[in-house]
């Protein structure tokens, strides 16, 4: 998440992933298979029915047809159809299993070619939506589950491809008490961002990161917007009747909440590389005022400069391609969508740092649970202090002192940035507290270690997800010491870390 905060009323964003789990139906007794469901979520404690179980998604293709809102006065609603194809392998032998899904409605769903079978529904209250597939949706518990029960049923190891046709109105809530997340629909587009759990609102999908996949999209306009996504062009797009598809690649392992389907007055800006190769692809609005084109344009002129350093300090960048999509419909913070990352109204220069750091913490290498988000946030935000220095600015110690030094009240200290809690994701504490803790570390073990560490967690986590107990053990290894004091009191002690780890 960017370097602008959610905050406020704004945070009830993260009530959304259920409040308890569905259980597996019995298995059957006798010999053979033992077929069970796949559990209807990952198991993350803040967000239980986000992820499913019982599957490994291998390859998300997403077909999608898009309608922006007419001009003013008109509603702001506009339409998305889409047709997922979902290549998965069984990880158990699966009698049905959960996709996550809200705010759409389902026209047809297929396993391996064959219409799926309606099953019993697995909660109370859930209701019949068609002959296909029962339609789970608990709105008092922020439940939405797509209950698929293929015939035959699945052995562990079996591929699979999922078929899914739907589609809905899409817009922005009135009165909204929660940030806009997932498909927010705009006058002149949508602008795409899913951290936590907002992927689920514009594609069916197992929607944790411990589920990662590759992508590959097909997104159909009206002539003249620009569809824009994660990962490069495979090819041109094409015109024909008024309209215009886009494609786009994302073969690298990527996390749900990183997707992004971007639509708007877009110019797509000719590929600049960094000095190792990467391709550099970015999408500015034609309407940014013109001081904030200004900024935009000082600051992605940067993004090169940028990556050269980053790959110093972590190591390659990790995919292939980077590049920015700067919208000017404020949705009030910025997000690391994997190699395109968004902005809202602008992109400053710190911002941009913070979020091409992302492309190793969070998005190479992301938390196994939410509670541990301090290792993206901290990751991202130290990231920051140290192009600062690079750039001339003040150094990673001085932006460390310009954190610890001031007074702060008991409250800002009581919150535990090793387990935030789910309304607390997104609390400065995370961003700035984990930054602290990381110099502290640095300062604690030496560069020598830090660096070498970083560049151990980065390369043993690659394209999968890892935990803040991962993360100390990293440490510990290339340490020799024994951590378990020094991260219990930066994460979790409930009262400001003393200056034993801090330099003058």
């Amino acid at each position: 998440m960017g370097a602008r905060l959610l905050g406020g009323a704004t945070a009830a964003v993260l009530v959304f992933g259920g409040l308890g789990a569905i259980g597996a139906a019995a298995a059957p007794k006798g010999p053979g298979p033992r077929y069970t469901a796949g559990a209807a979520g990952a198991g993350d404690a803040y967000f239980p029915f986000a992820g499913n179980g019982g599957y490994d998604v291998q390859h998300y293709d997403l077909d999608l047809d898009y309608t922006p809102p007419a001009p003013a006065p008109a509603p702001l609603e506009g339409r998305l159809d889409g047709t997922a194809t979902i290549d998965l392998v069984a990880t158990q032998d699966l009698d049905r299993f959960n996709l996550d899904l809200r705010g759409m409605e389902v026209e047809s769903l297929t396993v391996n070619g064959k219409t799926a079978a309606a099953v019993a529904p697995p909660m109370a209250g859930a209701e019949v939506d068609g002959a296909a597939y029962w339609h789970v949706q608990d709105d008092d518990a922020r439940v939405w589950e797509l209950t698929v029960q293929p015939r035959p049923k699945l052995k562990a190891g079996q591929r699979a491809t999922v078929v899914i046709q739907y589609g809905g109105v899409t817009t922005q809530p009135e009165d909204i008490e929660e940030a806009l997340y997932g498909w927010v629909t705009t006058r002149d587009g949508a602008m795409v961002a899913s951290e936590p759990d907002g992927s689920m609102t514009w594609y069916p999908v197992s929607d944790h990161q411990t589920d990662k996949a590759s992508y590959s999209f097909a997104i159909t306009v009206p002539e003249g917007k620009v569809a824009v996504a994660n990962g490069i062009q495979p090819k041109p797009e094409e015109t024909a009747d008024g309209l215009t598809t886009w494609y786009w690649d994302a073969p690298d392992a990527q996390a749900s909440y990183l997707t992004t389907a971007s639509v708007g007055d877009f110019e797509l800006r000719e590929t600049r590389y960094s000095s190792s190769g990467v391709p550099i692809i970015d999408a500015v609005d034609l309407d940014l005022a013109p001081n904030r084109l200004a900024t935009t344009n000082a600051s992605l002129a940067r993004q090169a400069d940028m990556i050269d350093f980053f790959e110093n300090r972590f190591g390659p960048y990790p995919f292939t391609a980077y590049g920015s999509i700067v919208d000017d419909d404020d949705i009030g913070y910025a997000l690391e969508t994997q190699t395109r990352p968004i902005y809202s109204t602008q992109a400053g220069e710190g911002t941009v740092a913070h979020e091409l750091a992302h492309q190793w913490f969070g998005d190479a290498v992301s938390p196994e649970r939410w509670q541990d988000i301090w290792l993206n946030e901290g990751w991202a935000t130290y990231a920051g202090w140290m192009w600062t220095e690079e750039a001339g600015g003040r150094t990673a110690q001085q932006s460390f002192n310009a954190w610890y030094a001031p007074a702060r009240t008991p409250a800002y200290w009581q919150l535990q940035i090793g387990d935030p809690g789910p309304m607390g994701l997104f609390a400065t504490q995370v961003y700035n507290r984990g930054a602290g803790t990381l110099h502290a570390l640095r300062v604690e073990v030496g560069d020598e270690a830090f660096f070498e560490g970083t560049r151990l967690w980065l390369e043993r986590y690659d394209d999968s997800a890892a935990t803040a107990d991962d993360f100390r053990a990293v440490y510990e290894e290339v340490s020799g010491e024994d951590l378990d004091e020094f991260f219990e009191t930066w994460l979790y002690d409930q009262v400001k870390p003393p200056a034993d780890w801090v330099q003058p």
